[in-house]
């Protein structure tokens, strides 16, 4: 089970979410909806630098063409972009021909049956799917969960990895592996106090993911 800490602001939230076992770190840039832990890109580029080998760092970000996406991944030098607001799929194939080396994650909100579809149109272009809440200002970061029914059944149907987010926390992560079985999970407010990423709850999240997928999970990492 693969561990994603979203919202990353500063060398403190980075070094918590380090020593709490994250497998990738998300830094929110290229803001377009509303967002309280968005970071510029000299930020995101210095914290970016300072990751140790084997974390991932991920540019989470609303633009929408290939051009300004593959720029602001260029200036960040991170190893994947999570791309979160509706785009054609030409941007992603763009993207993926302008950065080869980096990878791909779209973003699926769940706000109905019709996100299979949606995940499904999206397959061939990304090399990951993420799963998210949304509401009418937020795209993401929302704090709310959605019907993980539908998001058990894109994991099912969809062929590469399914990360799931949206209203995450320590005290619902295991029941949602155990229900969706993703590759892997994404947190960014459910582990925070007051703004910051807190240890405690970041170690939480990550052990109970990880305990979690001691049952046979097909889409798990494990």
């Amino acid at each position: 089970m693969r561990v994603k800490i979203c919202g990353i602001q500063s060398e403190e939230d980075m070094r918590t979410a380090l020593a709490a076992g994250a497998d990738a770190l998300g830094f929110l840039v290229g803001i377009t909806h509303l967002a309280e832990d968005q970071v510029t890109i000299d930020l995101a580029r210095h914290l970016v630098a300072k990751l140790p080998p084997f974390v991932s760092s991920v540019a989470v970000t609303h633009l929408r063409t290939a051009a300004e996406i593959s720029e602001l991944v260029q200036a960040v030098r991170c190893t994947t972009v999570q791309v979160h607001d509706d785009v054609d799929v030409g941007v992603l194939s763009e993207v993926r021909r302008n950065l080869p080396s980096v990878k791909v994650i779209k973003a699926v909100h769940v706000t109905g049956p019709e996100a299979l579809a949606y995940a499904r149109h999206f397959e061939p272009y990304a090399d990951a799917l993420l799963l998210d809440s949304r509401t009418e200002n937020r795209i993401g970061g929302t704090g709310r969960t959605h019907d993980w029914n539908i998001s058990r059944q894109i994991v099912r149907e969809i062929r590469i990895p399914v990360i799931l987010a949206g209203g995450l926390n320590p005290d619902n992560v295991a029941d949602a592996v155990q229900k969706v079985r993703p590759y892997g999970v994404d947190v960014n407010s459910g582990v925070e106090r007051n703004g910051r990423k807190d240890p405690s709850l970041c170690r939480r999240f990550a052990d109970r993911a990880r305990a979690a997928t001691n049952h046979s999970q097909p889409g798990s990492a494990e």
